[in-house]
């Protein structure tokens, strides 16, 4: 029932400052500010690609000023379409989900414990017109469970999603086991739902001490050498990737972004690990 990964909602202590890095490095601009009342929280909508990045700032007591105390900001919650709005409301709630519901979104609390760390906000699946930057869509959404085979199963259940199209995925290199959820055989859009298994690794330190929580999310760009040349100028130490030649991919690390750690690949490369491998087009063709 889930079409795509739309959005990601960040908490951070002042707007004005994370949206300048935004648009400083990725070209983002500003499309909406405006209130939250479920969440407490000032929001300011960035147009990242056909994507949307949503700033909240807490502006009172409540669930967004708690993360920043706990958590001192960053990923806070991963957003996603779905075609059918009262059809996952029903299908939630039937689960036992909690949801809020505010400007035509649905707000759900990581409450049920078959989805720890799950919290999310659903928005009506829309044609988005790709707008002028240096990413094109949101694509992926990492979440780190403590059992991440029992948390697929439960997220199957809960957003109608086919198992059938998932694909497992595990990592030496940076040290987690789990499963790329895809919402569609033929698109990328998926959560990662992920077990650290090294507690050495950034990773495994960062679960151990946030438990079940988003990690990062991925973007695609068709082209990432502009994103880099902006890196060495406004963040020089603040992101990972090759220094020359055409990346295939990059990490924007959390100090850049207000807290959240952003992976951009190049277009379709990450079929490499996401099932396809022949749908990969190499740097330069079209």
């Amino acid at each position: 029932m889930l079409t795509r990964v739309d959005r990601v909602q960040v908490v951070v202590p002042k707007r004005a400052a994370v949206a300048a890095a935004f648009a400083r490095l990725l070209d983002a601009g500003i499309v909406g500010e405006d209130r939250v009342g479920g969440l407490a929280a000032r929001r300011t909508v960035l147009r990242l690609g056909s994507s949307e990045v949503e700033l909240l700032e807490p502006d009172g007591a409540g669930v967004v000023a708690d993360f920043l105390s706990a958590a001192r900001g960053g990923l806070f919650a991963a957003g996603f379409a779905t075609s059918n709005m009262s059809g996952l409301r029903a299908r939630l709630a039937a689960l036992g989900v909690t949801c809020g519901e505010e400007g035509g979104q649905l707000f759900i609390e990581p409450r049920l414990p078959q989805l720890p760390g799950l919290r999310a906000v659903i928005s009506r699946a829309a044609s988005v017109p790709a707008a002028a930057g240096l990413v094109q869509h949101l694509y992926e959404a990492t979440l780190l469970v403590s059992d991440f085979r029992a948390v697929v199963a439960a997220a199957a259940e809960a957003f109608g999603l086919e198992a059938t199209y998932f694909v497992p995925i595990r990592s030496q290199e940076f040290g987690y086991e789990g499963v790329l959820t895809l919402f569609d055989p033929n698109q990328l859009d998926r959560m990662e739902i992920i077990t650290p298994n090294d507690p050495v690794k950034t990773m495994g330190r960062f679960f151990a001490r946030r438990g079940a929580c988003w990690y990062m999310c991925f973007a695609e760009a068709a082209d990432l050498r502009p994103i880099r040349d902006r890196l060495l100028q406004h963040a020089p130490d603040d992101w990972t990737g090759p220094p020359t030649g055409v990346p295939d991919s990059l990490f924007i690390h959390p100090k850049a972004l207000g807290g959240m750690m952003l992976g951009v690949s190049r277009t379709k490369y990450a079929w490499t690990w996401s099932g396809h491998p022949e749908r990969v087009i190499a740097a330069g063709e079209s």
